[in-house]
């Protein structure tokens, strides 16, 4: 059993399959026999954990196994607290309601690399850092639920999933890293309850 800790570049696509205009899993990744546990959209980078087995990738990305998924998101705007209060409650987003989460402001994180394209500067529109923790991970989940309340994501990172975090194992971008199976970073259930 076997497990990959990739930092996915923006722009890659989570298939091993070629791809006509984009990078996939298989420009970074050379080990062979593993697939994806979970997902990230091609606009999004950072943490994607890739398995050679069944089980395990299910204890990952099932949203009912409650592993949290810590996001990092720029929006565009500046929320208030009733924008973060509804990211924390549930966000209806039309074809469901998005389970309770954390959510909070942060400072532009300085160690983030920077993100090649970088992002359209607007100096009349200000812009803000999010932490998101959720422990669903539906298509496009942050990036519905930030524009849902009015601040649409500009970039968006996935930081975390579970105890295990990007940083610590200093990923930079398209780097990979095999990672225990049996390590604790596996604990996290759900994340507090909103306030």
């Amino acid at each position: 059993m076997r497990l990959i800790a990739l930092n996915k570049p923006f722009g890659t696509i989570c298939q091993f399959s070629p791809h006509e205009t984009r990078s996939t899993l298989a420009d970074w990744v050379k080990t062979p026999g593993v697939y994806a546990a979970g997902r990230l959209d091609a606009d999004s980078e950072g943490l994607l954990l890739l398995t050679d087995d069944g089980a395990l990738q299910a204890r990952i990305a099932e949203p009912r196994r409650k592993l949290v998924k810590r996001y990092w998101a720029q929006v565009e705007g500046i929320p208030d607290t009733a924008a973060l209060a509804a990211l924390e409650a549930g966000v209806d987003l039309g074809d469901f309601v998005t389970q309770p989460c954390r959510a909070k402001t942060i400072a532009e994180p300085a160690h983030l690399w920077p993100r090649n394209p970088p992002i359209r500067y607007r100096a009349a529109i200000p812009a803000t850092w999010l932490e998101i923790a959720i422990s669903e991970g539906k298509n496009r989940q942050v990036r519905r639920m930030t524009a849902a309340v009015g601040f649409p994501t500009l970039r968006l990172v996935r930081v975390a999933i579970g105890a295990l975090d990007i940083f610590s194992l200093g990923l930079a971008p398209g780097a990979s890293a095999e990672v225990p199976v049996d390590a604790p970073w596996q604990r996290s259930a759900h994340p507090p309850a909103p306030k």
